[in-house]
Formats: structure tokens, C-alpha cells, sequence
């Protein structure tokens, strides 16, 4: 169970919570935040969390204050705590907007950062940005952007880097660190192809992927049709 769009930092409480009772009932609590959370908040927060996926917005300080109003080094300190200090699953997913935090230069440092202090296995996700609310004037993330920022990630050191919010199932794919083969097959949610077993080796090569698997995936497609009772 997610807890997302609404960022569960400001209802700590209640996601603290309910994430207890949900490891509790034996299903796994995800926090889907920003990151935006004091060092004394933190650990009792993601101590129920069985993996987070954190807003990496930016990586300058401008960007922080001028979109978001926050600290983009308090992000940072979230993410270290994280990654060093839980066995929390960790991802990181960077909303691309044209001209705001899409040049060459801060998606490098941006994937240098986690690849030298989180490490190469952080998956790393650059989501598509489109107009909405209050930056209805600013275009729409090209495809080719999302791209060029995960060849600036991969040459950066990090190992699973991939797009979102657009159809690309090269990006969306998991490949292999050790033989570059395709582990993985994604198209946007859809799952076409899945070749890792319970111990997340390389069925190729034997190489060790991190991460939190399963014998088969579930399969929810491209969207989740309610149950009628």
C-alpha cells in the first residue's frame, strides 16, 4: 500500500500509523514523499516504511526555493538517512521541467551525487513533466530529454536509471549491470517481460540485482479497474 500524491509527511501520524497496522496485517507500506522532513522526525516516519520513493525535485538550491519553496540540502540529508541508516527500499524519481532543472549540467551533478553518496544501484527515475495548475505555460518534457538524462545517469555511474510518463520501453526496462541483458521489460505501468526469480540474480550471468523480488510479478496493467460488490 502507497501513500502518495498527498505527500504522508504532512499526516505523519496517521501514515505512521496505519503503516504499522499494515506490516502488522503482513502488507508492505510505501511512502511516496518529497523528502521534506526534519532529522527528528525521520526515523520514527520510515521505520514502518517497507520502501520509499523520494523527490529529487532539483539539484540546486535556486530551483528548491523558487518552485517548491523548501531546502533542496534537507532533501539530501532525507535521502542519506534513507539509504545509510534503513533497510528501507529506496527509489528517486526527478520530474524534468523544461527550463527549470533540465540542463546538461544539473542532471549530471544530479546522477553524480546519488551514484557517489547513495551508490550505482539507487534507481534513478526522470518522470515527464505536462502543464498543470500554476506552470500551465511551460511546455510539455520532450521524450528526447528524458533520454538524454538517463545517458547523462548511466555515464555517471548509475546502473538503473529509467523515463516516466512517456511510452519508451528501453528506458522503462531493467537490464542487467553485468551482461546488459533485459531482466525486465516495461511499457509505462504494463509488465511484458520478467526474468528474475526470488534470489534477483541474472538468470544469464548470476549477477545480483538489488532489490525486493518475488517469484512472478503482479499485474495490474495499465490502470486498476475497481472491484464492483
Amino acid at each position: 500500500m502507497a501513500f502518495t500524491y498527498n505527500d504522508p509527511v504532512i499526516f505523519a501520524e496517521y501514515a505512521i500509523d496505519t503503516a504499522w497496522a499494515c506490516r502488522q496485517a503482513g502488507v508492505q507500506p510505501i511512502a511516496v514523499t518529497a523528502g521534506y522532513i526534519s532529522e527528528e522526525a525521520r526515523p520514527a516516519f520510515f521505520a514502518p516504511m517497507a520502501a520509499a520513493n523520494i523527490d529529487l525535485k532539483g539539484f540546486t538550491e535556486q530551483f528548491y526555493r523558487r518552485v517548491t519553496g523548501a531546502r533542496l540540502e534537507t532533501v539530501l540529508d532525507t535521502l542519506r538517512y534513507v539509504v545509510h541508516e534503513t533497510d528501507v527500499w529506496t527509489e528517486i524519481t526527478t520530474l524534468v521541467i523544461p527550463g527549470f532543472n533540465d540542463s546538461d549540467e544539473e542532471l549530471t551533478r544530479l546522477s553524480q551525487w546519488v551514484a557517489g553518496e547513495l551508490g550505482p544501484d539507487v534507481p534513478l527515475h526522470f518522470s515527464a513533466f505536462h502543464p498543470d495548475n500554476r506552470m500551465r505555460d511551460v511546455a510539455r518534457t520532450p521524450v528526447s530529454t528524458l533520454r538524454r538524462a538517463r545517458e547523462l545517469a548511466r555515464a555517471a555511474g548509475l546502473h538503473h536509471v529509467y523515463v516516466g510518463n512517456v511510452h519508451d520501453t528501453d528506458g522503462d526496462t531493467t537490464w542487467c549491470p553485468g551482461c546488459g541483458t533485459a531482466l525486465i521489460v516495461r511499457d509505462w505501468y504494463q509488465i511484458l517481460s520478467y526474468r528474475l526469480g526470488p534470489d534477483g540474480r541474472c538468470p544469464d550471468c548470476g549477477t545480483p540485482i538489488p532489490g525486493r523480488w518475488e517469484e512472478s510479478p503482479g499485474d495490474f496493467g495499465r490502470q486498476r479497474i475497481p472491484v464492483r460488490i
